[in-house]
C-alpha cells in the first residue's frame, strides 16, 4: 500500500483519488476550495461523474480517503503527490499553467522540512517540456532540494473521459509513465499493479506529448466524420451506409496504417481524389475546412524537407528514392520529384538513385509526368548507389528499398543525412545514428 496525496480534486483529481483509494492505497485529496474538501469529507463526490459517489462512499468507510486544504500536511503524510490541477486555455490559445506552478511551489515548501525522498507525479495535461522547465525548477526553488536526489518528478497523463471516467481509470486501454530515470517509476508501478491494458514507460517529454496526440486525433476523427457526413447528405448519399463500409476495413482505414510519421504523400490516387472531393463540395456550396486543408498540409510538410536540405548550405545532393512509394516506379505526384524540382530551382546539383526506376521502362502518363516536371531527368538518374553517395555532400533517403549496409559503408563523417522516412531533421549523422534511423523507419 502506498500513501498518496492528490492536488486538485476536480474531475481528474477526484477520480484519481477515489480510484487509487479503491485499489487499496491511502489517499489525501488536497484543494484550495474548502467547499470541495468539505464535500469529499462528507462522503460525496465534488463533481458529477457516474459511479464516483458510490466509490467515494465505500473508500471513506474504509478510511482510505480523506481531504484537506493543507498542502504541508498532505505532503508530509504521503510518499507520492499527484498534480491534477486545471490547465485551461487563455484567450490566445496559450495554456495557463499558473495552477501547476503554484502547486509545485506549495509542494516544494513542504519538502523543505521533509527528510524522506518524495515523488511528484504530473497528471495535469501540459505541453512537452513543462516538467523540465516549470515543475522541477519550481519545486527546487521552493524546497532548496535537488531533483533526482531529494525528490523525483514523473509524468502520468490521464486518458479518462467525462461520463465514464471511473471505468476508464479502472480499465484503461493504455497507462503511460514518464520519467528521466526508470528507477523513479518504482512507486508508480506499484500504484498501477493489476491495472489492465498496455503500460508504457517512457521519457517525460513523450509522456506529456502523448495526451495531445490522442486528443488531436479524437478531434480530427469527429471533424472528419462530420465533413464526410455533410458531403454525403448534400449529394443524397446514405452517410450511415458509407460509414459502415468504411469502418469495416481494419487493414487500412481503422488501423495503424498511415499513422507513422514520414514524408509527404503522393501518387496517382490520394491527391487526385482529395481534389475531386473538395471541388465537388465547392460546387455544392459546402465548406469543408478540414478536407480542404489536407493538400496544403501535405505541401507544407514537403516545404519543411526542402528547408532542411537548403539549411545545410551544401549544393551536391544525393537522392535515394524517387517514386512516390518503395517498390513501384510510379512517379506521378511523387513528393520526392516535387522536392527535387524545388531544389533544382535553388541551384542544387542533384543525383538520383532508385532501384525501381528506369527511364527506359517508363511509359504513358508516368513518363509524361516526369518529363514535364524534370525535363532532364535522364542526366540525374544513376544506377550506381555507391557513386551517388560518394559524390554527394547531402544524402536524402526517401525509400526503404535500398541496401542499408551499402549506404552505411559509403557514408563519410562529413556527410549530412536527411532521412525522410523517419522525419529526421537534416544533421550530421554518425553511422550508428543512421543505423538507428534506418531501424526505426
Amino acid at each position: 500500500m502506498k500513501s498518496v496525496s492528490v492536488f486538485g480534486i476536480g474531475y481528474v483529481g477526484a477520480v484519481t483519488a477515489a480510484c487509487l483509494a479503491h485499489a487499496g492505497h491511502s489517499v489525501i485529496g488536497v484543494d484550495v476550495n474548502p467547499a470541495k474538501v468539505e464535500t469529499l469529507e462528507s462522503g460525496k463526490a465534488p463533481v458529477l461523474e457516474p459511479g464516483l459517489d458510490r466509490l467515494i462512499v465505500n473508500v471513506r468507510k474504509t478510511g482510505r480517503l480523506r481531504a484537506t486544504t493543507d498542502p504541508f500536511m498532505a505532503v508530509h503524510a504521503s510518499e507520492v503527490s499527484f498534480i491534477c490541477v486545471g490547465t485551461p486555455s487563455l484567450h490566445n490559445g496559450r495554456l495557463d499553467v499558473s495552477s501547476v506552478r503554484h502547486t509545485c511551489e506549495e509542494i516544494g515548501r513542504a519538502l523543505r522540512s521533509k527528510q524522506e525522498f518524495h515523488w511528484v507525479v504530473l497528471r495535469s495535461t501540459v505541453l512537452p517540456g513543462t516538467a523540465k522547465s516549470i515543475v522541477i525548477p519550481a519545486i527546487e526553488a521552493a524546497s532548496g532540494k535537488r531533483a533526482g536526489i531529494d525528490f523525483a518528478v514523473c509524468v502520468n497523463p490521464e486518458f479518462t473521459r467525462e461520463g465514464c471516467a471511473v471505468a476508464d481509470f479502472l480499465d484503461p486501454a493504455i497507462t503511460v509513465l514518464g520519467a528521466e530515470d526508470p528507477a523513479h517509476l518504482v512507486p508508480l508501478r506499484e500504484l498501477y499493479q493489476g491495472i489492465s491494458g498496455h503500460v508504457f514507460e517512457t521519457s517525460l517529454n513523450v509522456a506529456e506529448m502523448v495526451k495531445y496526440v490522442c486528443n488531436a486525433f479524437h478531434a480530427l476523427k469527429v471533424a472528419f466524420a462530420n465533413e464526410i457526413g455533410s458531403v454525403c447528405n448534400q449529394m443524397e448519399v446514405d452517410a450511415h451506409a458509407v460509414t459502415q463500409i468504411f469502418l469495416s476495413d481494419s487493414r487500412l482505414n481503422i488501423s495503424p496504417a498511415y499513422l507513422t510519421p514520414g514524408f509527404a504523400f503522393g501518387g496517382s490516387c490520394l491527391p487526385k481524389d482529395l481534389r475531386a472531393l473538395t471541388y465537388c463540395a465547392k460546387q455544392q456550396d459546402l465548406d469543408l475546412p478540414l478536407l480542404q486543408a489536407v493538400m496544403p498540409s501535405n505541401q507544407a510538410h514537403l516545404e519543411r524537407a526542402a528547408d532542411a536540405v537548403l539549411a545545410t548550405k551544401r549544393k551536391k545532393i544525393g537522392f535515394l528514392g524517387l517514386s512516390f512509394k518503395s517498390g513501384t516506379d510510379d512517379l506521378r505526384e511523387s513528393p520526392s520529384v516535387q522536392l527535387i524540382k524545388r531544389l533544382l530551382s535553388e541551384g542544387c546539383e542533384i543525383q538520383i538513385w532508385d532501384r525501381d526506376v528506369s527511364l527506359g521502362r517508363l511509359l504513358g502518363s508516368n513518363r509524361q509526368f516526369i518529363e514535364d516536371e524534370i525535363p532532364h531527368i535522364g542526366l540525374l538518374l544513376s544506377t550506381d548507389l555507391q557513386q551517388v553517395i560518394r559524390r554527394s555532400e547531402v544524402v536524402v533517403i526517401g525509400t526503404k528499398a535500398l541496401d542499408e549496409e551499402v549506404v552505411l559503408g559509403n557514408l563519410r563523417p562529413d556527410h549530412v543525412v536527411l532521412d525522410l522516412r523517419a522525419v529526421v531533421p537534416a544533421s550530421k549523422s554518425t553511422d550508428a545514428q543512421l543505423e538507428h534511423q534506418m531501424a526505426a523507419a
